[in-house]
């Protein structure tokens, strides 16, 4: 177990805690990545400029609410606590749901394609993963499952392993210059599955349906993560599959 003081330092009453610090980091860091990728894509940077707070906002909400809400036995005694995102405690699955209802509403009503729009994103997103599960690591959450031997798996640290993962993958698409969609559909199908398998299969959550635990091992299966990954892997891809079947377009021209 990692033993750093989850509280970088205090102004006054007010704690910075390294979590909130590495969430600000990985969204700063996304927008400068998303704004130059915008200028190279020709992407309108007003609708970028727009769109960063909206998901942003709408993303932290839809992360908070998912949360809690599979949580809801720790919150229910302590409601003070639901607001406190500071001390840890989004999920992923609610912020990218909660950011892409968001931009889908604005992008409808500015018609302009979505997925392309959405390739851009998923840079910040690799690194958001990259180090905010080095925040929960340092929160002591998320915590892994502790084999037969006294082994805890850091779960944290193979989901920040993921994110790099992600991050490597989606490097590599952008340099193939790939049609619009198939970086933010590979990153859906690759998130899904890998933590799926890596992180969830050792990570300390409730399992549902039939559920198997292996002791031994600190293996559990099934989580709700799993059996939501299910659906979203299916889609990708699907999708993906129309992608790579699409006949090219000569002159397509590019979102704005």
């Amino acid at each position: 177990m990692l033993n750093i003081n989850p509280v970088l330092f205090n102004i006054g009453p007010l704690a910075i805690r390294w979590y909130g610090v590495l969430m600000g980091v990985s969204i700063l860091v996304g927008a400068i990545i998303l704004m130059q990728l915008a200028r190279q894509r020709d992407v309108n940077e007003d609708t970028v400029l727009n769109l960063l707070p909206l998901t942003v906002i709408a993303g932290l909400i839809g992360a908070r609410i998912v949360y809690v809400a599979t949580n809801w036995s720790f919150y229910v005694f302590d409601p003070a606590e639901i607001i406190r995102i500071d001390h840890g405690g989004l999920s992923f699955h609610g912020a990218v749901f909660g950011g892409l209802l968001a931009a889908l509403i604005y992008l409808h009503y500015k018609r302009i394609p979505w997925e392309p729009v959405a390739d851009l994103f998923v840079p910040g997103l690799s690194i958001g993963i990259i180090l905010v599960r080095i925040g929960n690591l340092i929160n002591g959450e998320a915590q892994g499952r502790i084999t037969a031997s006294g082994f805890q798996h850091p779960t944290q640290l193979y989901g920040s392993s993921i994110g790099l993962v992600l991050l490597i993958i989606t490097v590599v698409l952008w340099r193939r210059h790939v049609r619009p969609g198939v970086v933010f559909w590979n990153f859906a199908l690759w998130y899904s599955v890998l933590r799926s398998v890596f992180e969830e299969t050792f990570r300390d959550n409730p399992l549902y349906l039939w559920g198997y635990i292996n002791t031994k091992y600190g293996i559990g299966l099934v989580t709700l993560t799993q059996i939501v990954s299910v659906p979203i892997i299916a889609i990708a891809i699907w999708r993906l599959w129309q992608l790579n079947h699409e006949p090219a377009v000569a002159g397509r021209k590019k979102p704005m």
